[in-house]
């Protein structure tokens, strides 16, 4: 079983969100999240509803800042 997870970040924490599964949680660091996304997951699916091994894809969208132009 695929469990899709779309990140982001609300300015003071990083945030991640199950597509198309009742999943929230936060953390501080991109650590602390991915941490708390594992356990989100397992938490989830402890009820049995799932037998199969569940994969987590993470999505996430960043803006980079552009940097100095090259030069020759």
């Amino acid at each position: 079983m695929l469990v899709k997870i779309e990140v982001y970040t609300d300015g003071e924490f990083w945030c991640a969100r199950g597509s198309g599964e009742d999943i929230f949680t936060q953390g501080k660091t991109l650590d602390e999240l991915y941490a708390n996304i594992n356990e989100a997951v397992g938490l989830h699916f402890e009820n049995g509803s799932t037998t199969a091994e569940v994969d987590i894809l993470i999505k996430s969208e960043m803006n980079l800042s552009q940097g100095p132009a090259a030069t020759d």
